[in-house]
């Protein structure tokens, strides 16, 4: 019998999977893991990445249709537009055996999951790695307009509702930008 591999999620890899080879559709009962607003992507939104002093929430997940862990890195890497030299620093991964951040073995255990992928991006605000304040953030959502403010209101609408973060209920109540993604 052949165990399953799934992909864990928390943005736009919910409702913008491209040719993320998928079974199913997501489920709602992921692991928990500290997930929040604190990237500054290329095209200027300000997308959710697991942030070591977040609160930790319920993530999503799906089975892929892959057949080994490094074609599910694979499928993953081109989904997130990570190159083969960046695989290792940013994607996350677990295997059957092996400990885990976020208790992530456990939960994948109790479904029956060989392996394990997820997107592991760093915080960044600008050029710096690092976690940027609430003032921060919302002073760059505020600062955009036209075609890269409607992708950054997009982004933060379409996050499914189970992401209840600290960020998220303060861009919610500055901004207006009040879910519209699954739940």
């Amino acid at each position: 019998m052949t165990m399953a591999i799934a992909c864990l999620g928390w943005g736009s890899l919910i409702w913008c999977q491209k040719a993320l080879p998928v079974i199913g559709g997501w489920q709602t009962d992921g692991p928990l893991m500290p997930i929040e607003f604190t990237r500054q992507s290329n095209d200027k939104r300000i997308t959710l990445v697991i942030t070591p002093d977040a609160p930790p929430l319920r993530t999503l997940w799906v089975a892929l249709s892959v057949k080994t862990l490094a074609e599910a890195k694979a499928v993953l890497a081109a989904r997130e537009g990570i190159s083969d030299a960046n695989i290792k620093h940013s994607l996350g991964a677990w295997s059957a055996g092996g400990g885990s951040p976020h208790g992530i073995g456990d939960w994948a255990a109790g479904k029956g999951l060989a392996h394990v992928v997820w997107t592991a991006l760093k915080p960044k605000m600008g050029t710096e790695y690092r976690t940027p304040s609430i003032a921060e953030v919302l002073a760059h959502l505020t600062g955009l307009s036209g075609h890269d403010r409607d992708r950054a209101e997009e982004y933060v609408r379409m996050t499914p509702r189970q992401i209840t973060t600290p960020y998220r209920a303060a861009i919610e109540q500055a901004l207006g930008w009040t879910p519209q993604g699954l739940g």
